[in-house]
């Protein structure tokens, strides 16, 4: 469950809301395993689903269904401008954690935590659940109860269990051992449920369950030991019978671990959210489960959605994405990651232009429009989501957001031709229309235009433009 053990000041960590070091099962979802539903031959592209929770709880923080698309996995793009696209009408009028599992019709079902904000006692016995035949439209809006118990019913995940051939829903809730364990429950309709079931009580309190299914002859369930995500197998699917054996990862404190596998190669990715600080996604790599062994992935190669929060990803047919895109469309704002410090975006602060490490508030410093030129429209200006009077413009060689006075000395400051990166090709460099010997680039994370000669200049010059 996202933010579930969080310690930040704004969010209180659910391990000292329980009292106890908390270990957390993480949740497993995509291609290839049952978390997320078994891949079809057609399928292309990805789907994430998550909620949105700022670092202050303030703007862009929300607790409804948001969903990104993504070709690669990696870069993705949020749909309906990151907006949720539906929000619980029962309940706690919120959700959290929320998962998509592909049905044996090949459709849809979304489960999410009952529970808004961060009031970690919140008890309730249900979870969210809609029908999709295509993730344009949520129907069926239910809550499915899972047990009797006077606790919660956290990060809910769903497999098909073939050999009981129904879905398993795994979700953490404090039995009777007094702490939280994962708990099953069977079902073949989303709409009623067996009764409950321990499904893994390692001992010690877990949360955020999620399992990969059928791996060379294995089952694969991940989740979080003292802040760090670990896994269990079993050759079983039974209540009971997996045990803990990898090695754990983890990046500052980290929780609700996503796994899948590339639809175009032999790698499995795992992506873990972070509390310390909150909201921010790490991602490991590995070419077999069995090792129990990950390598981390350079924050370079992979951009989630702003302010995401405990993802679930799942694999959809580029006919799905296409369509996905056309329903709700691509954001109307960009963001620019560093190339050489990928933990930081181009924002404004006190209208000075530089690049800081996200998390920040307020996140629309960071958002910008990327219009035709102001004095040439074949190159682009950068204006200010969040100040939108305003575009980044060169002054004395410093960038800093200035309000546009409509003359043509301003207009030029402000427009910059967009070329293949200075130090990647496939990301961005931005030369000044004015100076055209100078480029945008970072200098002590101040951004500026400058002469660009050396290596390490030329990495200061680049940028992705991304979501």
């Amino acid at each position: 469950m996202s933010a579930v053990l969080r310690s930040g000041p704004a969010e209180p960590s659910r391990r000292r809301f329980l009292g106890m070091a908390a270990a957390t099962p993480l949740a497993v979802s995509g291609a290839l395993t049952l978390g997320a539903g078994t891949a079809h031959a057609a399928d292309s592209a990805y789907a994430m689903c998550y909620f949105t929770e700022s670092t202050s709880l303030g703007a862009g923080t929300d607790y409804g269904l948001h969903l990104a698309v993504s070709t690669d996995s990696l870069n993705w793009t949020p749909l309906n401008q990151n907006n949720p696209l539906v929000t619980p009408t029962a309940g706690a009028l919120g959700l959290r954690d929320p998962f998509l599992v592909r049905k044996q019709d090949g459709t849809f079902a979304v489960l999410a935590t009952d529970l808004k904000g961060t009031d970690w006692s919140y008890n309730s016995q249900y979870i969210h659940v809609w029908d999709s035949t295509d993730l344009r439209t949520f129907t069926g809006y239910r809550r499915l109860k899972l047990h009797d118990m006077t606790t919660h019913s956290w990060a809910p995940e769903a497999f098909w269990d073939a050999g009981r051939g129904q879905y398993a829903v795994i979700y953490s809730s404090v039995n009777s051992s007094g702490h939280n364990v994962i708990m099953v429950n069977y079902t073949s309709d989303f709409v009623t449920a067996s009764a409950p079931q321990v499904f893994f009580d390692p001992g010690y309190d877990v949360i955020d369950g999620n399992m990969a299914v059928g791996v060379n002859g294995y089952h694969y369930l991940f989740f979080k030991k003292n802040q760090t995500l670990v896994a269990a197998r079993s050759t079983s699917l039974n209540p009971g019978s997996f045990r803990e054996f990898s090695t754990g990862v983890a990046h500052g404190g980290t929780e609700a671990p996503t796994v899948y596998k590339s639809l175009t190669s032999n790698t499995w990715y795992l992506w873990g959210d972070t509390y310390t600080p909150n909201g921010v996604f790490y991602a490991w790599r590995s070419t077999d489960l069995a090792s129990g062994t990950w390598t981390a992935l350079d924050q370079k190669t992979y951009t989630q959605p702003v302010n995401s929060k405990h993802c679930g990803i799942t694999t959809i047919t580029m006919a799905e994405y296409n369509n996905l895109i056309a329903k709700w469309g691509a954001p109307a704002w960009n963001r620019l990651k560093s190339y050489n410090y990928p933990d930081r975006y181009v924002r404004h602060f006190g209208y000075a232009g530089r690049i800081d490490t996200y998390p920040f508030d307020l996140y629309t410093d960071a958002m910008w429009k990327l219009v035709p030129g102001l004095a040439d429209s074949s190159g682009v200006s950068f204006q200010s989501v969040n100040n939108p009077t305003r575009h980044l413009r060169h002054y004395d060689y410093q960038l800093r957001l200035d309000v546009n006075d409509g003359t043509s000395a301003f207009a030029a400051d402000a427009t910059f031709y967009r070329t293949a990166g200075l130090a990647d090709s496939t990301w961005a460099s931005f030369r000044s229309y004015n100076n055209p010997t100078r480029y945008i680039r970072h200098s002590d994370y101040a951004l500026r235009v400058d002469p660009i000669s050396t290596a390490t200049e030329r990495q200061d010059a680049t940028f992705r433009v991304g979501y």
